[in-house]
């Protein structure tokens, strides 16, 4: 059951991250800044399900657990075999840096490999980052320039990979089949994947009309919209010189989560959404003149196929993993390699990093019609 007194407004005014993210200045532990944070009782037990179950309480102890039982083996060699040695927090925060709102992706990439030093681990997870980093269009990501943007997620996962020993991905991390007890609390509370300034902003610029005086802003179509946390964060995202965004959140329903970040979520299948959603004046007629945003589109059952193949407009967002682990749009293959072979009318123009939890590997996808 979702936390019923939960106010998304006030917890994002009230958020700190000096207060709300564990670190050796306030002595706090992730399971305590959590219950802080959502104003969970102290005895809190409740369980969460994703891949494995767990509590906060069980959370914490694998938290203090540290390395043993294997928990921070994230990193192998190329045969997937041999471990690694964990990373420095040096490549750590390397790591982290990429995904702060005040740079340039593009350049933080580049200057993220310039200054690795070869064969270290900063320099393997480099080379895998910026191998699969592809931008065939102008203008839809951000330059750097000094900005603030709150967002607990990313302060949340900070810390994870602080705590976790987590420096990015490697091809490799596509045989990791496990994570750790930290995922699903932040399943629950935020999703299945982190939003950062970048993907927002990507997703903002997509849906900007180009005759801005003249035109409305395109409806964005967060379909499988789960809890809700991107849609809240795009529906609070503000750049000067954009129109403020419309999004429809549709999800079936299915999962549950602790936390709801949106109130109007329409409990709707998501093709059906698209074929016949007419609410006074707002007609979906199969998504024409939307953009459609599938945040971690589930494998099984070919809803990833369905969704594509029912959208009748120009811009897909789709994020994601970007290897074939099966976590995410297709159980054998990269979402990109699929609507190349099966959908040659669109065309990938980005794929960029997303902040990836321990042993995952996220990007952001943008196809548009050609």
């Amino acid at each position: 059951m979702a936390l019923k007194a939960f106010d998304p407004n006030a917890f994002i005014y009230n958020w700190s991250d000096e207060q709300h993210v564990p670190s050796e200045q306030n002595a706090e532990t992730f399971r305590d800044c959590i219950r802080e944070a959502f104003n969970l009782a102290p005895n809190d037990n409740y369980v969460y399900r994703a891949q494995c179950v767990t509590t906060l309480d069980v959370t914490q102890a694998a938290i203090n657990g540290k390395r043993k039982n294997g928990l921070h083996d994230w990193y192998h060699d190329e045969n997937r075999q041999d471990l690694i040695e964990p990373p420095s927090p040096a490549e750590i925060e390397a790591y982290i840096s990429l995904f702060d709102p005040a740079v340039s992706l593009p350049k933080a990439l580049n200057a993220f490999k310039a200054n690795s030093k070869a064969n270290t681990l900063r320099a393997l997870i480099s080379t895998h980052l910026s191998s699969r980093y592809h931008n065939s269009i102008k203008g839809l990501i951000p330059n750097k320039k000094e900005r603030t943007h709150v967002n607990p997620y990313l302060s949340l996962w900070r810390y994870s990979c602080r705590e976790l020993e987590w420096a990015g991905p490697l091809p490799t991390t596509a045989d990791t089949k496990i994570s750790h007890h930290m995922l699903p609390i932040f399943y629950h509370h935020f999703g299945c994947v982190v939003p950062s300034y970048t993907a927002l902003y990507v997703i903002a610029k997509l849906a900007q009309p180009s005759k801005p005086s003249r035109e409305p802003v395109k409806p964005i179509l967060d379909i499988g919209s789960g809890n809700g946390y991107w849609a809240f964060m795009l529906r609070n995202f503000a750049v000067e010189g954009m129109k403020g965004l419309k999004v429809h959140a549709v999800d079936s329903g299915l999962s549950e989560y602790r936390v709801t970040w949106i109130k109007d979520t329409i409990k709707q299948d998501g093709v059906e959404f698209l074929r016949k959603y007419r609410d006074g004046e707002v007609v979906i007629d199969g998504g024409k003149g939307c953009v459609l945003l599938l945040v971690y589109p589930q494998a099984t059952g070919g809803f990833t196929e369905k969704m594509l193949r029912a959208y009748r407009g120009d811009d897909v967002v789709v994020a994601g993993t970007q290897t074939g682990n099966g976590f995410t749009g297709f159980q054998n293959e990269m979402v990109d390699q699929w609507v190349e072979r099966e959908m040659p009318e669109f065309k990938l123009t980005l794929r960029v990093p997303l902040p990836s939890f321990a042993a995952k590997d996220e990007a952001l996808f943008v196809f548009k019609r050609k």
